[in-house]
């Protein structure tokens, strides 16, 4: 009898034991969590949020272009970019043989990988605000559940060194951005190559324009693997290239990957990382400082380059600006292929819209 009360007891503790939460639940909880803030009003999933392709879908009072931060009044030099696929790009480095950088996270790259991404906002005071990772890791330390958490995961040490939970906290929510949430793979394109959805005339019309070097040149940047391995295109070689954006009202120049740390060749003024095409129907504003509203204006802005009737910007019916710097400006790539009618126009963006993961499809304009 005794034995039986002592197994039962056992059993009672156990089944009373909270289950040990996996490094990517705690991400997931840190993502959502403004704790990260400090005025606790900002999470990683208000300037990425998952319901709007990872991105901010917040107006902030300049139509999308940048975002807001936790004090409620800075706004961002930058659009945010998705946070969808974004687990794909490289580690940033430089490529001896091409002797371009690549990869990294942000517009320029100045986040080696996804985790050093994490841990930028929370120290930027544009953004999230708090002052230093020591006063990151008391919010957490503070909070019951993330300090049982941490220790269960990373030690019972795991606080006593700042930088380490900081490393801790930021690889945390790098393995859920990991994660297929982020990367699903199933948009109609996905489906359409697996046989389980049929273009429709204008989208595949729009495939083969955007593949087609002689017609478009899309695919010498928004084309990481060859024509035969297809599945889990991304849309982006990760480069770096001036496409001759122009700036935003009132905006100061961006110099973008001369504004990395890491890079000091003036050869790279104004060069940003190519983006991935993944749910760019549904993630303007577009370019890196959200100047274009519209995805049917990006296409016309390149088409310009090739196009001398397209003189006009038709989102503000006035001629297109000029670059923000105009001397790195790749005309070379710029000038290749042919002018689009707008039909083809229209046929691209019909095709770009099947690169909708499912669960955003409902998002596209009609």
């Amino acid at each position: 009898m005794r034995i039986f009360l002592i197994i039962l007891l056992m059993l009672t503790l156990n089944a009373c034991k909270e289950p040990k939460m996996s490094i990517v639940e705690l991400g997931k909880q840190l993502y959502h969590d403004p704790i990260l803030s400090k005025n606790k009003t900002q999470s990683c999933a208000q300037c990425h949020n998952p319901e709007h392709g990872f991105i901010d879908n917040r107006d902030n009072g300049v139509a999308g272009a940048v975002s807001l931060g936790d004090d409620g009044k800075s706004l961002g030099s930058r659009n945010t970019p998705t946070a969808s696929y974004a687990m794909i790009s490289p580690d940033f480095y430089f490529n001896k043989k091409t002797k371009e950088w690549m990869g990294g996270q942000f517009h320029d790259g100045r986040a080696k990988d996804l985790q050093a991404q994490a841990g930028a906002p929370p120290l930027n005071p544009s953004e999230m605000g708090m002052k230093d990772k020591q006063s990151v890791i008391e919010r957490l330390k503070q909070h019951p559940d993330y300090a049982k958490q941490f220790k269960s995961i990373f030690g019972k040490d795991i606080f006593n060194d700042a930088d380490k939970a900081y490393d801790a906290m930021t690889l945390s929510i790098a393995k859920f951005e990991q994660t297929d949430e982020f990367a699903p793979f199933d948009s109609k394109y996905d489906r359409y190559l697996r046989g389980e959805y049929e273009l429709t005339d204008l989208e595949d019309l729009g495939r083969s324009l955007f593949f087609s070097n002689n017609n478009t040149n899309c695919s010498s940047c928004h084309q990481l693997k060859r024509i035969s391995e297809r599945e889990g295109e991304t849309f982006s070689n990760y480069e770096y290239h001036n496409i001759g954006t122009p700036a935003r009202e009132q905006s100061i120049i961006d110099y973008g990957l001369l504004a990395n740390p890491q890079v000091t060749d003036r050869k790279q003024d104004g060069k940003f990382k190519v983006p991935t095409l993944r749910n760019i129907a549904v993630t303007g504003p577009y370019m890196h400082n959200g100047v274009f509203r519209e995805l049917t204006t990006v296409i016309e802005f390149y088409d310009k380059y090739l196009n001398p009737s397209r003189t006009h910007n038709p989102e503000t019916q006035k001629p297109w600006k000029q670059a923000e710097v105009q001397e790195t400006v790749n005309m070379n790539r710029l000038r290749k292929g042919k002018k689009l009618s707008d039909r083809k126009i229209k046929a691209i963006v019909a095709f770009l819209n099947t690169l909708t993961d499912r669960r955003y499809e409902h998002l596209i304009s009609k």
